[in-house]
């Protein structure tokens, strides 16, 4: 696995061909589970996948599972959900660092790019839509990891593509500049 910047990660995308462009996965952390989101074929839309469980003994299936994905949903790189506080080193930063290391030393995805995004209250947003529902606590974990894997995806997909069009947007108006100029010679 190799760690690159957020832009990055999508632009390399972008510059692939558009038929076959590949799909992002957002990774929830948790110390317990891994919630996990899917983007859909133009990486506009994130939707929930599942919710995987995280233990030191399982971490070579969760390896071949994301192997899996990759392969069936041609997935070119993960945006994993960090708790970017600039005050301090949380514990749930170091949960996160763990297992992106531990993930890595598996060596089964070699290759694929991840990025870190902020998952500043992803959680907590979605158990404060939850409550009201009163659902048994292990339903309402699983939803609250999905949906915060969601929360993280969807919110990189929406800054990476408004960068997208304000680059695009840029482009044009230079290309219209030229072109203007050009018809005045």
């Amino acid at each position: 696995m190799r760690y690159v910047k957020p832009l990055s990660l999508f632009q390399d995308l972008v510059r692939g061909n558009a038929l076959e462009r590949g799909r992002l996965l957002g990774l929830d952390v948790g110390d317990k589970y891994v919630g996990v989101a899917v983007s859909d074929i133009h990486n506009k839309i994130a939707s929930p996948l599942s919710v995987l469980l995280r233990k030191k003994s399982t971490l070579d299936m969760m390896a071949d599972d994301f192997q899996s994905l990759i392969s069936e949903l041609s997935l070119e790189g993960f945006i994993v959900g960090y708790p970017f506080d600039r005050q301090r080193r949380s514990p749930d930063a170091v949960q996160v660092n763990l297992f992106i290391d531990d993930l890595s030393a598996t060596r089964k995805l070699e290759g694929l790019k991840y990025t870190y995004w902020d998952e500043g209250f992803t959680s907590k947003n979605v158990e404060l839509l939850l409550r009201p529902l009163n659902l048994h606590p292990v339903t309402s974990k699983t939803i609250v990891d999905k949906f915060a894997a969601v929360g993280i995806l969807q919110g990189y997909l929406d800054y990476v593509n408004r960068k997208q069009k304000s680059v695009t947007a840029q482009d044009f108006g230079k290309q219209t500049q030229v072109l203007t100029e050009h018809l005045k010679l």
